[in-house]
């Protein structure tokens, strides 16, 4: 039984990809078909792989492990934040600290820096220096709080790393990867993702998709702590994981398939031999919002960007 049905994938809008001229060639096997100049992802593939990252993360939490939530864009900071907390797992949502898991000994260290702060602060030592020590120290707590907050439980390394969006969150892969640790991610055709170990593809600019996919992850992450047997009985909460479609009927090909597909591929393959997907759905008011969605996300990732550039000048200059 698989975990989701075709027809939340393509309600959620998982099939857009990018523009072809943006595609990235290594994403060729799981691009279906293009229209109006946009790749059209392959969702038969998009439904195994995410099978398979489901009984990943669900084996994993099984055993005692943890998954490490990465999702620093702003369509997937709010999900991500939400389905970490949900499913108990350590999460980063504003910015990837360089060295989070190659120098976790001193991230560590400002963890436990913030921790300290805190206990001065609710047990009143604050108000025993000046207004202004007091203020300098508020400031780094909330400092503190806002990078390291998502990972101040996470007493060692993960052992997966999910992450939304492979081109923005490129340092926390690499770290991954000289650690040999899984990465899930999910994946859109303007990415490589040869460094990826468990390929999702998807698109990861709609704020849909992304709800639908992470929630899927956190969904595997609570069955497996679920099944633990070294935690206490009150942590193991009945947790009733729902099976997005899972009582819907399947469709025939005809039905999923539009009639100008069914005219196209019919002098080279039978229905049968093709991997599915309704070209009925895939509306030109749809493609229109989803070029100014992909435009308006890469004027924002431009000028973060740029934000960042200007605040680490200005830290080298203080």
């Amino acid at each position: 039984m698989t975990i989701i049905s075709m027809k939340a994938l393509l309600e959620s809008g998982v099939h857009f990809g990018h523009r072809t001229h943006k595609w990235h060639p290594a994403m060729k096997p799981y691009i279906f078909t293009e229209r109006n100049s946009i790749h059209i992802i392959d969702l038969q593939k998009t439904v195994k792989a995410l099978q398979q990252a489901y009984n990943m993360v669900r084996d994993t939490t099984a055993n005692g492990g943890s998954v490490l939530f990465v999702g620093t864009k702003r369509q997937a900071q709010e999900t991500i934040q939400e389905e970490a907390l949900r499913s108990g797992m350590p999460y980063v949502t504003v910015r990837w600290l360089g060295g989070m898991l190659t120098n976790w000994r001193t991230i560590r260290a400002r963890v436990n820096e913030l921790e300290r702060l805190e206990r001065m602060r609710d047990k009143g030592d604050f108000e025993r220096i000046t207004k202004k020590e007091a203020l300098i120290l508020s400031r780094e707590i909330e400092r503190l709080e806002t990078l390291l907050g998502g990972i101040r439980h996470m007493a060692r390394l993960p052992e997966l790393l999910f992450v939304v969006d492979v081109r923005r969150e490129e340092t926390s892969i690499h770290e991954a990867n000289l650690l040999k640790i899984p990465v899930i991610a999910l994946v859109d055709t303007n990415c490589d993702p040869r460094n990826v170990d468990y390929v999702i593809p998807s698109n990861d600019d709609a704020i849909r998709a992304i709800k639908l996919l992470v929630a899927k992850i956190a969904d595997a992450a609570i069955e497996g702590k679920a099944a633990r047997k070294d935690l206490p009985e009150e942590e193991h909460a009945p947790t009733q994981v729902v099976m997005a479609g899972a009582d819907e009927p399947e469709l025939s090909d005809e039905e999923l398939l539009g009639a100008a597909t069914l005219a196209k591929i019919s002098s080279r393959l039978t229905v049968a031999d093709l991997d599915i997907l309704p070209e009925e759905v895939i509306e030109d008011a749809d493609l229109e919002e989803l070029a100014a969605e992909d435009l308006e996300a890469e004027e924002y990732e431009d000028e973060v960007l740029e934000d960042e550039s200007e605040e680490d000048e200005a830290e080298a200059e203080a």
